[in-house]
């Protein structure tokens, strides 16, 4: 329903109608004006705020268009029933909202067109296009920009006119308004013209397309990121932005949703979005030996067929969830996972994968991730982290401890003594299938926020403010920075044609953002005191950056869990199905380290302990041989190993096109080719493991 504002901007929208309706039948021109004036501005506020409302409005026949012409029709009304149906007034009104409507044919055909034709079959970021084909500029944004709202708004000066006519009895000031109406709408199709006509009309789809198989043909990428999903998913290819651009090879990231390419982070690797299927299949990809997959979907067909590349599912994280065994990996070549309990887990779900084609290469990722912060010892309260991860697509219990336990533990951690602090990071799907995990969501974070206001109340809470203000001074600095340099890609500004054509990787740029957004981060936690209670979400700061100020660590089966083991601290899973402690462990390895609680939050005293008396710590040593088993060894370094499994599978699948070619040369594929190498399995250095892979 969105906020509440909103929801108060249309009901008081939808209340004004019946009243202009009941001041054109009184008739009162003071009533009608009052309540035209609601009727526009709760319009303007709600289109504005892009409010979920306004689609639902033109659902029940109540659109835009539809609610501007009621108006105008009861203006005509109140005309009428003011016994000026004989006087030039009521002829111009009638006349003025006949031409007005007729020129929103053109204009709505204008803004259509223009919008079509710069839509390109693919859009690109980091690739110089320029050379190959000849974009031209947007049309000014202020020209499409919510263009049907904009066009219907000029009547404005219209209906003030007529009104104004009619109280102060000058038929001159209603003409000025209705010729003023007119020629504003007039003007506006006559500067959408020039955009469909000569040389700034886009190319056309097949030279689009040409242009960027010349740009294929001439970087020949070898290895691809290939990413499908819902706006919310971004964060699944995002992760691995930094992995491909550590890649020894030549790299490429393929999406197919444009809502995925306006989520998609920084990066400096060439992102090509190629919506259409049949688009993506006649992309020349020849050179490509390597393709990787974030997420197991339906898309992933489109470049499944294509033999010449070796196709390995990475996944966007590693946990216990059954989606980590996913039956449809078995597509894949390989599956690459962190370490040996991925293994282990298809191993045990036996669900096709066959272990010689899985191969551990550890989490790039999570190198950022510190471990042991001491600083509890310093006299500051330890630091806890609630980070839950979502309700999930049923309503299996076991899926989030949000509805069952999340109040019991927030309250218990809020209540703790000696005190500690809370950070509650939810997932970002938290309450977008489920209303009653939205509410949940929603009363934690009231909890969270009223102890806060109530710990800053507290005289024994004392806070540095000139350091917090010096902290705020330098976030509101490196956000402009940071919004400077998004818009110096050129995909803050112009549209898909022209960012596709301007948004070319500035190295210098792409690694002053990066250090501004850790130098963000360190002023983010100091913008406020140590002990403070905090709800955190949206993109900022990132989830591992919690990690790193956070002593312990309460969430559920997640690829969260096997992430924050790589710290090495104290950790508690939520047994929300209740299953009990040994059989939750026995079907969930990343929890085998970790203190069990049951909905009523039970056992978080002894996670408390832990993490006051580090020395006491009864699961330190388990943590670590946990840690190995997931993640795998901390030596030779993740992207290292990462690196060398691509290299492995592109001399693989390379080995495989060669021995293709020679059966064609020589006669067909019953020929064995006396070159071709036999497949074998290899580990991630590109030693042979046997034979049998493939």
């Amino acid at each position: 329903m969105g906020s509440a504002a909103e929801l108060a901007a249309a009901v008081l929208m939808m209340l004004a109608f019946p009243c202009l309706m009941l001041a054109a039948l009184a008739p009162s021109v003071p009533v009608f004006a009052a309540a035209a004036a609601v009727t526009y501005l709760a319009d303007h506020y709600l289109h504005r705020k892009g409010s979920y409302l306004v689609n639902c409005l033109s659902k029940v026949r109540a659109g835009l268009s539809i609610r501007f012409l009621i108006r105008q029709l009861l203006l005509i009304l109140l005309l009428a029933r003011l016994s000026l149906a004989d006087n030039l007034i009521y002829y111009g009104a009638i006349a003025c909202f006949i031409a007005f409507y007729g020129l929103q044919a053109p204009h709505g055909a204008l803004t259509t067109l223009i919008r079509n034709r710069r839509r390109m079959p693919v859009a690109t970021r980091n690739i110089d296009l320029a050379p190959r084909v000849r974009i031209p500029d947007a049309p000014p944004r202020a020209l499409l920009h919510r263009a049907a709202e904009k066009m219907l708004h000029l009547d404005l000066a219209a209906v003030v006119g007529i009104l104004a006519a009619v109280a102060l009895d000058s038929a001159v000031v209603g003409f000025v308004g209705i010729g003023s109406t007119v020629l504003l709408g007039l003007l506006y199709v006559l500067a959408l013209i020039p955009y469909v006509r000569g040389r700034r009309i886009p190319p056309d789809a097949e030279k689009v397309l040409e242009a960027v198989d010349g740009w294929l043909s001439d970087y020949r990428p070898e290895t691809m990121l290939y990413f499908s999903g819902s706006k919310d998913s971004a964060y699944q290819v995002n992760m691995w932005l930094e992995t491909m651009e550590r890649l020894d090879t030549r790299s490429v990231i393929i999406l197919r949703e444009r809502a995925i390419l306006n989520s998609l982070a920084s990066t400096t690797v060439p992102v090509i979005c190629v919506p259409g299927g049949v688009h993506l299949m006649n992309l020349d990809l020849s050179t490509v030996r390597v393709a990787l997959y974030a997420a197991n979907v339906g898309k992933n067909i489109h470049l499944l067929r294509v033999p010449t590349m070796k196709h390995v599912f990475i996944g966007h994280g590693d946990s216990d969830k059954i989606a980590s065994v996913n039956p449809y990996s078995k597509v894949y070549d390989e599956v690459w996972t962190a370490g040996r309990a991925g293994r282990d887990r298809y191993a045990i779900a036996d669900v096709g994968v066959r272990d010689e084609d899985i191969v551990e290469v550890g989490r790039p990722q999570l190198a950022s991730i510190e471990g042991v912060r001491g600083e509890a010892a310093d006299g500051r309260p330890p630091t806890v982290l609630y980070a839950p991860t979502w309700e999930g697509w049923d309503d299996n219990p076991g899926n989030t401890s949000l509805l069952l336990a999340g109040e019991n533990i927030v309250r218990r951690l809020l209540t703790a003594d000696p005190a500690v602090r809370v950070l509650y990071k939810p997932h970002p799907f938290t309450g977008t299938r489920s209303a009653q995990a939205k509410a949940a969501h929603q009363r934690i974070t009231a909890l969270v926020e009223e102890a806060a206001a109530e710990r800053a109340a507290d005289p024994r809470h004392t806070a540095d403010t000139e350091a917090q203000e010096r902290a705020a001074a330098e976030l509101a600095r490196i956000e402009a920075r940071l919004d400077e340099l998004a818009v110096g890609t050129g995909t803050g500004s112009g549209d898909e044609a022209e960012a596709s054509r301007d948004g070319l990787a500035d190295v210098a740029r792409h690694e002053e953002a990066a250090r501004l957004r850790a130098e963000w981060n360190t002023a983010y936690w100091r913008s406020f005191p140590d002990w403070e209670h905090r709800v955190i979400t949206g993109p900022r700061p990132l989830l591992y950056d919690c990690f790193n100020v956070s002593d312990a660590m309460v969430s559920d089966i997640s690829s969260v869990v096997s992430d924050f083991i790589a710290s090495g601290k104290p950790y508690a899973v939520t047994d929300s199905a209740g299953l009990g402690a040994e059989e939750f462990k026995r079907q969930n390895t990343a929890v085998r380290a970790a203190v069990i609680l049951s909905n009523d939050a039970a056992g978080l005293d002894e996670l408390l302990a832990a993490v006051r008396e580090p020395e006491k710590d009864p699961l330190a040593a388990e943590r670590v041989e946990l840690k190995r088993y997931l993640l795998g060894p901390d030596e030779p370094k993740s992207i290292d190993r990462f690196n060398a499994a691509v290299g492995r599978l592109a001399r693989k699948a390379e080995t495989r096109n060669l021995g293709q070619e020679s059966r064609t040369v020589v006669g067909g594929p019953d020929v064995e080719p006396a070159d071709a190498l036999p497949a074998q399995a290899a580990s991630v250095t590109g030693e042979p493991e046997g034979a049998g892979a493939g």
